[in-house]
């Protein structure tokens, strides 16, 4: 019994003291920003492209599939995350002008944004999985989902009826290798 209490002690010793190190060596109100990178495609199987600096969604082949755009993430919270492209410099953030929502790229440093901060909640997205599709809700905007139009080579964007079949909500979600 005294081992016991004795080796929980030591393994209570340790684990608060790893705690305090890993806190003790970030500023305050910082989180370990890990970014990784995801491929996203929709399920008609268009892809995330740049174009005229606007994220699009369109059948990359060929040569083309160069041009596919990664999605890189900073976790937040459990499902809630950053999203942003070309390499963490621009984020996708939801804005809300008047009664009108959309989508937009901000250049912006993925791993400069914090969860703490309210005017950083643009930026933040909540996965929900089902299957093997993945949906994006704004943090932002409540019930507003990213989506492609059913068109190729459209702009990426917002909708608020998800349920609608003139865009696509679900997505493929990997991570990159």
């Amino acid at each position: 019994m005294d081992i016991c209490r004795g080796l929980c002690g030591h393994l209570l010793s340790l684990l608060l003291f790893l705690f305090y190190s890993e806190t003790a060596c970030r500023p305050p109100g910082r989180r370990s920003c890990k970014m990784q990178a995801f491929r996203i495609w929709d399920i008609n199987q268009k892809t995330f492209y740049l174009r005229n600096n606007q994220l699009v969604a369109g059948y990359l082949q060929g040569q083309n599939t160069k041009l596919e755009e990664k999605i890189d993430v900073v976790p937040i919270r459990p499902h809630a995350m950053f999203l942003g492209i070309q390499g963490g410099k621009l984020c996708l953030s939801c804005i809300r002008s008047g009664d009108e929502i959309r989508l937009q790229l901000e250049a912006v440093n993925i791993t400069d944004l914090s969860a703490n901060r309210q005017q950083d909640k643009r930026f933040t997205f909540i996965r929900s999985d089902s299957g093997p599709t993945t949906t994006f809700e704004s943090a932002a905007c409540p019930g507003w989902f990213l989506c492609t139009a059913l068109e190729a080579d459209q702009p990426v964007s917002l909708t608020n009826t998800p349920e609608e079949p003139i865009t696509v909500t679900k997505f493929y979600f990997q991570q990159d290798q």
